[in-house]
């Protein structure tokens, strides 16, 4: 049978296209290779690609899955790869992405068989070696992995015979904006067909998503210029969804698509472009848990005359491609000078040629048409004289100035294009960026580009960075004439000049840089920072500026309190995770960083250099950031992984606090023997539970009282707050459900997710919801509630029953279990939810208060009402015979309540009990009424009862 498929498909390719592809998709439907003995792991593979592919002894990528979430702009990206060696030998197997050079990795997992290899993020030894310092001064190769704007993370394992490896990489990112649109670019090169390849990008932009499009998929020759010439529909089997708020686009190839798009497996860039809305003239300012991050972009505002000098290589190594794709560059930007631009050109080799001597000449047709006729007859001769050419360019454009009584109200600039070293003249790098800076005296700025393998870009890169400019690096094999256009058009329309955002230094610190020489149409200028004061109600901010008609003062005053507006817990689309950091403050190590790094690379004193490079690592290493002082160090974790279950197991209380491992990405516990794997942990019955219940277990009266709290959908109750004292805090957000037809209420509400912070000794959060749990403590893991795991931090450690329990024990004196409550098939009055249980509260204080943690620490009196109007207390040998009495009452804290006698479920249904109910909320019962345990977000850490820390 197979043979005579073999022969048809053969048959059917000489036959013509559309028969082929009929077949593969028959034979990728009917006729599956398994490339491992493990079915339920990986996607099998057509036949059709064995043929494709040249036959190979690598192991075989089953999966290669990338998943991304977008948060105002800041991106938090996952990339899975899963390869199988079917082979009867250990194989070498090769894991490459490339990521975007400013990202930042934050993780890297890989576990092979039943081995896990995790990434710890260390510090880099201060001083190198001399074999260091020797490959710093090589310039960069092909093969250091480096293309325009990418850099390529490689990891190699050899996997043992009939086994996998699975690799996982996580990095983040702050989109910059360009040419109006924010560009998101994912690498699609896994150099194989992939049995399941899939992207899925999430977005949510709380300004509103405008402009969404996806182009279709980009090599590398044409990387860099943002434009696509010809088709520009999608790539095949690409969904694009999206809301005022959230876009969902997910990319899913099958065999098929991906062979008619490259045979190799290198399908190119998956690409998405957006922009968002832009409604206060002052910008965007969003805030969450005390940090702030600024975004300003004004729009329709007449362009700033600008004064440039275009500097340009005609050296000998400029002959050809690199020569003709420059001059067809200049073609097109001359022709979009505006009218009142001034401009010049310098020609540069061993010799200095300049077009017009002593001057700058105004846009008119004549002169454009006589710059096109010099930049034409430059003919490639010579060696390489930087210095020189940036000299002479310097001088040209200061005297202009200097002449010209040019004000603020213009922009000047030099754009400046090499392809290779300084050979002629002076030849030392400080020197020349020495030379530059005197010359320039921060009058203007200077954009470098560099071309080919050969420039000495971290040149360049210092030179635009220590005088306000921007440098790009292109390869001699992409299109330079429209990424030459493409980077002229980012700063070809200055609108404002000497932009600076001020902010009441009383209530902001550590602010990222607040001042811009130049605001160009299209970009975005981003300041983040911390707020000090947390208690005002806004935060006041100022943009002043220059424009070339007045000049601008922007005022405005942003609320504080902003949580259901940045707080972007359960969103749908985001149910992954990456959402439920403070993206923000993310966002604001992120642009810190980047500036330390700069200002490193700006210094000339070695004792500057060593403190920004020591703040640098030190906020990568708080951040876990792969930075250029900081490495990513693999360790095993030592800890055996157990398959996934792939049945559905009711929830129930078997194996509370059982040790079950399956780390993926985390640090493994120190310290854990196999003798406490069966460890159990008695809960007691103090918990909140169902539509929710509350019970509330009192050991010496040996009795338990219990009450309901009828929320509404979305509220955020504070079950226990201790922030102050243990740093504790436990919040719980309801569900709504309809309640069922023969019920006397209206609806029902659950917990739908749980969210546990604690501040000592260090910060740490856990969010748990039915599918999964967010573990940070300074390294961010996600947990699946299908699996079992342990996870243990200094001070935090999880255990996962799966599909059962979560136990949550925070340094080995407070102990909380979370009951796992889902349905197969669930009764339109029942959701999928969680129950909360006190297993430990021995290291909560007396004064730990919230709707369960004000018992805690406190006892209640019993009392039966007699006939005359004074109280006497109950024994405990007589609480049986007041269960009939309907009058009973219960004196808390000087306050009598009602309460009758009542039985309640709890540990899933398995056990009753018996407990006096209090009625109305728990009116009388707790202190004050239920709304005023509603918290704002779900991190919201009361400082005390009626008071929220925001």
């Amino acid at each position: 049978m197979i043979l005579w498929l073999w022969l048809c498909w053969g048959f059917s390719t000489s036959a013509g296209q559309p028969d082929s592809e009929l077949m593969a998709r028959y034979l990728e439907e009917k006729l599956m290779a398994d490339y491992s003995i493990m079915e339920q792991v990986v996607r099998r593979v057509p036949r059709q690609a064995k043929f494709l592919q040249r036959l190979e002894t690598r192991p075989r990528m089953s999966e290669f899955t990338v998943k991304s979430t977008i948060i105002s702009r800041y991106a938090f990206t996952t990339v899975s790869c899963t390869m199988v060696n079917s082979g009867s030998e250990a194989r070498e197997a090769v894991f490459e992405m490339q990521i975007p050079a400013a990202a930042f990795i934050s993780n890297f997992t890989m576990s092979i068989g039943n081995k896990t290899y995790y990434g710890e993020v260390t510090g880099k030894e201060k001083k190198p070696s001399r074999d260091d310092k020797a490959r710093e001064k090589k310039p960069p190769s092909p093969t250091d992995g480096r293309e325009n704007g990418y850099e390529t993370f490689k990891a190699s394992v050899f996997i043992p015979r009939k086994m996998q490896a699975r690799f996982l990489l996580h990095y983040e990112e702050l989109l910059q904006r360009r040419l109006g649109k924010y560009e998101y670019t994912v690498s699609i090169r896994p150099q194989q067909l992939v049995g399941r390849l899939r992207v899925e990008v999430n977005i949510l932009e709380n300004s509103g998503i405008v402009s969404l499009e996806v182009p279709p998929l980009r090599n590398s020759k044409q990387k860099g210029n943002g434009k696509v010439e010809g088709d520009v529909s999608p790539p095949p089997s690409t969904v694009v969804g999206h809301t005022k708020t959230l876009a969902k686009v997910t990319f899913n190839p099958s065999v098929v698509e991906q062979t008619r798009i490259a045979r190799n497996g290198i399908l190119g860039d998956f690409i998405i472009r957006y922009d968002v809305n832009r409604e206060l003239s002052v910008g965007d300012v969003q805030i969450l848990n005390g940090y702030f991050v600024h975004y300003f972009a004004p729009t329709d505002l007449p362009p700033l005359p600008k004064n440039v000098v275009f500097v340009l290589d005609s050296s000998a190594s400029m002959v050809g491609t690199k020569l003709k794709q420059t001059k067809e560059a200049l073609f097109t930007i001359l022709q979009d000078l505006r009218p009142e631009d001034h401009f010049n050109i310098i020609g540069f080799s061993n010799r200095i040629k300049v077009w017009q001597q002593d001057r700058l000449v105004p846009v008119t047709p004549n002169n454009i048409r006589d710059a096109k006729k010099y930049i034409h007859n430059m003919s490639p001769t010579g060696g390489t004289n930087i210095n020189g050419a940036l000299q002479t360019g310097a001088k040209l454009l200061n005297d202009y100035i200097a002449q010209n009584d040019i004000d603020a109200r213009t922009v000047s600039l030099i754009i400046f294009l090499t392809d290779g070293r300084p050979t002629v003249g002076e030849t030392q790098s400080a020197k020349i960026l020495s030379n530059t800076k005197d010359a320039i005296r921060d009058k203007f700025c200077l954009f470098t580009i560099g071309i080919g393998n050969d420039v000495d870009q971290k040149l360049l890169e210092r030179m635009a960075l220590e005088n306000c400019g921007m440098t790009r690096h292109f390869q001699e094999d992409e299109d330079a004439a429209s990424l030459l256009k493409g980077f002229y058009d980012e700063i070809g329309t200055p609108l404002l000049s000497d932009i600076r955002v001020d902010y009441p230094e009383d209530n902001v610190e550590q602010v990222t840089q607040n001042f811009f020489p130049n605001y160009f149409n299209g970009s975005e200028i981003i300041i983040a920072g911390k707020l000090i004061n947390r208690t005002s109600d806004s935060l006041h901010v100022e943009v002043t500026a220059s424009n070339s008609k007045k000049y601008i003062l922007l005022k405005t005053d942003v609320a504080i309190d902003l949580p259901s507006r940045n707080d972007i817990r359960g969103v749908p689309g985001l149910e992954d995770g990456k959402g439920d950091k403070n993206y923000i403050e993310r966002a604001w190590s992120y642009l810190t960083i980047k500036e330390l790094l700069n200002s490193r690379l700006k210094s000339d004193d070695s004792q500057e250099k060593d403190y920004f490079m020591e703040k640098a690592k030190s906020m990568a290493l708080a951040y876990n950031f792969v930075t250029p002082f900081t490495v990513l160090k693999m360790r095993e974790a030592g800890l055996h992984s157990e398959q996934p279950q792939e049945e559905f197991v009711n929830p129930s209380t078997d194996g509370i606090g059982e040790k079950l491992q399956s780390l993926q990405g985390h640090k493994a516990p120190p310290g854990i023997r196999r003798q406490q794997d069966k460890q159990r942990i008695k809960i007691s019955k103090t918990s909140a539970d169902g539509d929710p219940h509350f019970v509330i277990d009192f050991p010496s009266s040996k009795f338990s009282v219990c009450f309901n709290i009828d929320g509404e959908p979305g509220d955020i109750l504070r079950l226990v707050s201790d922030h102050k004292e243990s740093g504790v805090t436990v919040n719980g957000q309801l569900i709504g459900a309809p309640a069922p037809r023969t019920g006397h209420k209206k609806r029902r509400t659950y917990f739908s997710t749980i969210t546990i912070l604690s501040n000592k000794p260090e910060r740490a959060y856990l969010e748990i919801t039915p599918k999964r749990i967010i573990m940070d403590d300074g390294e961010r893991l996600l947990l699946s509630c299908d699996r079992s795991a342990v996870v243990r931090s200094s001070s935090l450690e999880v255990s996962v029953s799966a599909n059962s329990n979560v136990t949550v024990t925070i340094r080995d004196t407070i102990s909380f279990v979370i009951l796992i409550h889902r349905y197969k098939k669930p009764a339109r009055y029942q959701r999928d939810h969680l129950g909360f249980y006190i297993s430990n509260s021995k290291g909560l204080s007396s004064d730990s208060h919230g709707l369960l943690g004000q018992f805690l620490n406190h006892e209640v009196k019993l009392l039966q009402e007699s006939l005359n109007p004074s109280h006497q207390q109950v024994g405990q040998n007589q609480t049986e015979a007041l269960k009939p009495n309907p009058t009973n009452t219960l004196k808390v804290k000087g306050r009598l309540v009602p309460v009758v006698w009542k039985q309640r479920r709890i540990y899933n249904g398995q056990q009753e009990v018996d407990c006096w109910f209090a009625k109305n909320n728990a009116d009388k019962l707790i202190d004050g009424s239920y709304k005023d345990y509603l918290a704002s977000h779900p991190f919201d850490t009361g400082t005390s009862f009626g008071m929220m820390n925001s």
